[in-house]
This record gives structure tokens, C-alpha cells and sequence, in this order.
């Protein structure tokens, strides 16, 4: 939202329908991540056997029990997701004008989308699912929450560059204290990582009680990945502190853009995300809340994307 920018290069503006189709299918995304979360905390990983992309060796699932109506469900709303970013590529380039940013981040959402994919599959056919305890897991996990991320990061300024009227050519921005845009990325990614692998750990190693849950937490005899649950509230503490600078710094600086009232949404959402996490562990982390916690962390993370590539990429007229 520009306050005292003129449009630069206000010809062939993407229309409001190709806007409103980028943002919603960055909600759709967000949808269909939600219900892996789904997948993994409820088990049902191994609701289609080893078998990818067909589940359980077919397609039309007889009398199929719970798990796997879980799994397929996802499968199928994961097939459907790529047609979408390849509709959202297509439209791009055909609604905005040569040099576009947007073509640049819609084609990265498409080769992300690829390898969100592949990643799926190599989890189905090595057998991560379930309750694997396969010390391949966490780190798959971790690599496959990392693309995970960066698909949703291409999604969300693929519509905001989509929606931007001002700063939005190759050749007609310029780049601004790339550091602060790089760091906040790096930062939030960690703490999300490192949440991953917690709720991988509530998934394997349910406590019984908040107290045994702490017990475990410090335990010479636990597993790792118990004995790790820690570490992310603990990042994510730290990383709270850079964000209150970034947004502090995003809130004094009016031009080209008026940061206040995003900076405002991070710092709820943030506060928020803080709360959800709380509840988590007061709570031994239900699904219903692990579900929760999630989609708040992936509204923040899009939040948190927009601010900094509006702190990040600018327009050469406010440079």
C-alpha cells in the first residue's frame, strides 16, 4: 500500500482477479499444509502403505479406514495444489508486463512445488511415516519443512508483488538493507525448524503428564529428539528479539510504504504465536492445537515475508 509513491510503470497492471487467484491459492497452500500436520500427528502417514502415487495400489480406496482417508485426502489435495501454481505461473506471464518481479517468485513456486513433490514420495517410499523412529527422519523433516517454508515465502510475494503499484520491474527497484530481509528469513526458518522437530517428538514420545513431560525434556535415558523439545521455545525467545528490533525499525520508516499497521499484525501474531505455544505444552500438544499452532506460525511467516521484502525491495524513485 503506497502513501506517497507515484505508480512506476502503471501500464499492464496485473488485474484484480489475478490477485485475488495469488493470494488464494497462498491460502490454499496454507490449507494443504495444515492437513500434513494432520497426517503426521495423527499417524497416518502409512495410510496408503508404500505405495506413491497411488494409495495402497489403487486409486478407488474400499471401505478404507480412517488413516488412510486421511493420507489420500492429502494426496489428492496436494495433486490439485500443483495444478494451481501451475495456473498461477501461467497467468502471471500472460497478465503483467516483461520484467515483472511476480514471474520471477511464480516460477520459483512452481520448482518448490516440484520438490515439495518429490520430497513427499522419498518420505512414502523410505518409510518416514507413522511412528518411524528412522534416524533419517528428523532431518528429512527438517529439509522437507525448510522447502516447505520457501514455497510458501515464493507464494506470498508472488501476490504481493501481484498487488504491489508501485516497485515492482526488474531495473526500476532498489535494494535496501538486504541484510535485515535475509536475517528475518534465516531467523524464522530456525525457529520453525526446530518446532518441527518438537512436534515430531510430541508425536513419538507422547507424555502422560506435564510433569513427566519436563522429566523427560532433561533425562539422560530419553530420546533425543525428547531431550531437544526444549530448544525451541528457547530459539524462539531469541528470535523474538530480532523481530521486535525488525519491527521497530520497519514502523519508523514511512517511505515508500506506511509499515506501521503490518508491523502492528507481526507483533500480534507473534505475541499470539507465543500464547499457542504456552497452551501446547500446558495442553501435552493435541492435535487440534498442534494444528492451530501451526497455522498461526504460517500466517506469521507470510506477515513476516512481506515486511521484509517491503523493507528489502523499493522502488528507485523512494531510493
Amino acid at each position: 500500500m503506497s502513501a506517497t509513491v507515484v505508480p512506476v510503470h502503471t501500464h499492464r497492471l496485473p488485474s484484480p482477479a489475478l490477485r485475488r487467484f495469488a493470494w488464494g491459492v497462498l491460502a490454499y497452500f496454507i490449507a494443504v499444509i495444515l492437513w500434513g500436520a494432520l497426517v503426521r500427528a495423527t499417524g497416518s502417514g502409512a495410510g496408503c502403505g508404500d505405495h506413491w502415487p497411488l494409495c495402497n495400489g489403487t486409486v478407488i480406496q474400499h471401505s478404507p479406514r480412517v488413516g488412510t482417508m486421511i493420507e489420500f485426502t492429502h494426496r489428492l489435495t496436494s495433486g490439485i495444489s500443483f495444478f494451481a501454481v501451475v495456473a498461477l505461473l501461467w497467468w502471471t506471464f500472460a497478465g503483467t508486463a516483461r520484467g515483472h518481479l511476480a514471474r520471477a517468485t511464480a516460477v520459483a513456486s512452481v520448482v518448490f512445488t516440484i520438490i515439495e513433490a518429490a520430497l513427499g514420495a522419498l518420505l512414502v517410499e523410505l518409510g518416514l511415516t507413522a511412528q518411524s523412529q528412522s534416524p533419517l527422519r528428523a532431518p528429512y523433516l527438517a529439509l522437507h519443512l525448510t522447502n516447505t517454508l520457501l514455497l510458501l515465502a515464493a507464494l506470498t510475494l508472488t501476490a504481493h508483488l501481484l498487488s504491489r503499484r508501485a516497485g515492482y520491474l526488474r531495473g526500476k527497484v532498489h535494494i535496501a538493507a538486504p541484510f535485515v530481509g535475509i536475517a528475518s528469513i534465516v531467523v524464522v526458518l530456525v525457529v520453525g525448524v526446530t518446532g518441527s522437530l518438537a512436534a515430531l517428538g510430541d508425536t513419538l514420545f507422547p507424555a502422560s503428564s506435564l510433569g513427566a513431560a519436563f522429566v523427560h525434556d532433561f533425562s539422560a535415558t530419553s530420546q533425543w529428539l525428547v531431550r531437544w523439545r526444549w530448544t525451541h521455545p528457547a530459539v524462539a525467545f531469541l528470535a523474538s528479539i530480532f523481530l521486535i528490533w525488525l519491527l521497530v525499525r520497519a514502523a519508523q520508516r514511512r517511505s515508500p510504504w506506511d509499515n506501521r499497521a503490518l508491523s502492528a499484525l507481526v507483533l500480534i501474531l507473534l505475541a499470539l504465536q507465543y500464547l499457542l505455544g504456552i497452551l501446547d505444552v500446558a495442553f501435552l500438544a493435541p492435535v487440534w492445537l498442534q494444528i492451530v499452532h501451526l497455522f498461526g506460525a504460517d500466517v506469521l511467516w507470510s506477515a513476516i515475508v512481506v515486511l521484509a521484502a517491503r523493507l528489502t525491495v523499493e522502488p528507485v524513485e523512494a531510493a
